[in-house]
Order: structure tokens, then sequence, then C-alpha cells
């Protein structure tokens, strides 16, 4: 067991085994009863309560969730042992509390009040089902008009047109809107400043229904309205509610990292930082490197040529193996320049729209090289 913010658990308890519904109470403290009664709501979540021991059966086993209220330990002492039992309590100074946990074979011992926003967020959990978090791809330029906003949506759309569940975030508010991008500025649905003040916990299926669905993905951009101030709170709590809804996010992320890009970074999985193969822009996108590498696990180069006004910008006797080894970065391959593409987003076809497009192909080949189910979420 681990103690972490106020709360002993078990290694690898705390994933849900994806059941829906509210969690079991076992418990006659009325005070307490209230106080679990108060987390549940706020969860989203309607429990059961039970006042006897282990003679509750059927539904012991079948709670995706279960708080026992360490009045009630010694009466659930016989009862089958299962995953998921969370025992209550409010001493912090009772040693025995650990001992009752063991005896009844709980996952976690959490005090209150100190373990009260633990708590909500894994009825919440059990409530929205929640299974394997989505694969999370930050995509960052190296410099500016690298064309990495280009290659988060065809990514997205990529992933959108091959039956994942796909989400994608425009993490930079400076950026004019990656539903613009998707021709999809008029769209119904809401963008960044209606969350701009969240706090806690946003429901990821909440989150997934409230936003505009452009070509079978969903679009977390800006609005065109004056710049809003984003939380740093406000942003990982809404990049987490898309991470719980499985399947794919894709975050398209500013070169600077402030509070609020760190919270962002800090959930990718894997970050692809794209870079012109030019001397000024791997000179620029050393120090993104080293900023983004200050929070982000994973990060790797893609090459390729960006969009200049007549085409695609030369390459500046540079290849991409030596762009990553002048970064000191994995290299993931070359975004090959797609002409005509600035055309077919007039007419309303996204980037990687064309199936059969180079840029498709590329990122149909970067997915069949980092399979969903295997690295994050799944389809």
């Amino acid at each position: 067991m681990e103690i972490v913010d106020g709360v002993m658990a078990r290694d690898g308890s705390a994933s849900s085994d994806g059941r829906r519904g509210g969690p079991l109470i076992l418990t006659e403290d009325v005070e307490l009863l209230d106080d679990l009664l108060r987390l549940c709501a706020a969860a989203g979540a309607r429990p059961e309560v039970h006042h006897g021991g282990p003679g509750c059966g059927e539904e012991w086993d079948a709670a995706p969730l279960v708080l026992v209220g360490d009045d009630a330990a010694d009466r659930v002492r016989g009862a089958a042992r299962r995953r998921g039992v969370v025992l209550v309590g409010r001493d912090q100074d009772d040693p025995g509390v650990w001992r009752r946990a063991v005896e009844i074979g709980a996952d976690h011992v959490l005090l209150l009040p100190d373990g009260e926003q633990w708590l909500v967020d894994r009825i919440a959990d059990v409530a929205e089902g929640v299974g394997r978090p989505a694969l999370t791809v930050g995509v960052i330029g190296g410099r500016g008009g690298a064309g990495a906003s280009t290659l988060a949506c065809a990514l997205a759309v990529t992933a959108a047109r091959a039956g994942r569940r796909t989400m994608l975030v425009d993490a930079d508010p400076l950026g004019g809107g990656l539903d613009v991008l998707l021709g999809g500025e008029t769209a119904d649905g809401l963008r960044w400043p209606a969350f701009a003040a969240s706090r806690g916990r946003v429901g990821g299926e909440a989150l997934e229904e409230s936003l505009p669905e452009l070509h079978a993905l969903r679009v977390l951009s800006w609005d065109r309205g004056e710049a809003v101030a984003v939380a740093p709170e406000a942003v990982r709590a809404v990049v987490s509610a898309a991470r719980r809804r499985g399947g794919v996010v894709v975050v398209d992320l500013p070169r600077r990292v402030d509070e609020p890009v760190a919270e962002a970074l800090a959930q990718v999985d894997l970050g692809l930082l794209v870079v012109p193969p030019e001397l000024r822009a791997v000179a620029g996108a050393r120090r993104v490197a080293s900023a983004a590498g200050l929070v982000l696990r994973d990060l790797r180069v893609v090459a390729g040529a960006a969009a200049g006004p007549g085409g695609p910008v030369g390459r500046g006797g540079l290849d991409s193996e030596e762009v990553a080894r002048l970064l000191g970065l994995p290299l993931v391959g070359d975004v090959p320049w797609e002409a005509g593409l600035p055309a077919a987003q007039v007419a309303g076809v996204p980037p990687g729209g064309f199936a059969r497009g180079p840029l498709a192909r590329f990122c149909d080949a970067f997915w069949g090289r980092v399979p969903v189910d295997a690295v994050g979420g799944g389809a």
C-alpha cells in the first residue's frame, strides 16, 4: 500500500472495472453517511445505502465501488474478498484503521476530510465507467509556420476515419482556432471560454457532448471573441476529462510553455515536434524542445517542408536524420508536402481529408506504428 494525498492505496487498485452505477455505502454513522452522500452528489452518482453487514448479498459483489464506514468494518470482515473496497474514517490518530483495512481486504483507506477530492474523483470515475485512458499526442511547432496545426488536424481526422473515438484540443489561444482549419467555425458547441473558470472535475461524457462534432471527431477550440485567460486548473480538468473518454486525444500546443500549457503537456503521452529542415528552424526548435522537455516525457521529431507563399519551403541543406541528430531526439519521419491543401480547405476538406493523399498516408502510417491499444486508449 502507498499513501497519496491522505489516502492509502494498493498499487494498481485505482483503475475502474468500467461498470456504471453508483457506489454501495455501508455505515450506521449518520454524520459519515451525510458526508458520503454529499460527495456522491458532487460526483454525479447515486449510491445505494446498506446498514447491515455482509448480508447485503448481491449488492456487495455487484457494486463497482464499496465505501465501508470505519464503524462497519467489523461487520463486513466475513464478506467475500473483492476489489474496489474503500474503508472511510475520520480519526487521523487511530493506528487500528490500517489493521481493519487489511482484515476486510480494502484497497484504500481514506480519512475525511483530507481525502474528499480523491473520493469525489474515484466515485465519478465509477459513475462514468472509466476504462483505459486515451492515447494523448501533443503536436508542437519548432518555429512559427512549421505546420504543427495542420499535422494535428490531420492526425485527428485520420484517427476518426479509422473508427477511433477522437478529440482534438486546441491549446494555442493565439492560433486562430482549429475549428477554422476544419471548416467548422460556425458549428454549434462550446469553446474554451466556456471552460475558462472550471475547477475540480469535468465530466468526460458531458465534455464530449458539449463540443462541436466535425468530421466524426470532437473539437475544443477558441472562439473569435476577445482573448480569455484559461486557468491552469481548468486546462488540467478539461484535458483529464478528454483522456477519460478513451480513444485518441490530439493536442495542438503553442511553442511557449506557461502554466496552462504545462498542465496540458503533463498529460501528453507522446509529443511530436514539427521542424522544417533548416538551420534556423532547428535553432528555434532546440529552445522549444528544452522547455517542453521539462514536462513532457516522450518528445520526438517530425521533419518536413513547411508551407511558403508558392509552395513548400526549401530543405536548407539538411535531411531529417540530421535534424533529429542536432536536436538529440528520436525521429518519427518526414511530413510530406500536399499540393492544393489550402484550396481543399476552402472547399471544406480538412487536413488529412483526402484518404489517399500524402498527408493522410503519413498519419495512417503513424497510427499504425503507434497502436492505440498498446500505448494509451482503446478504439
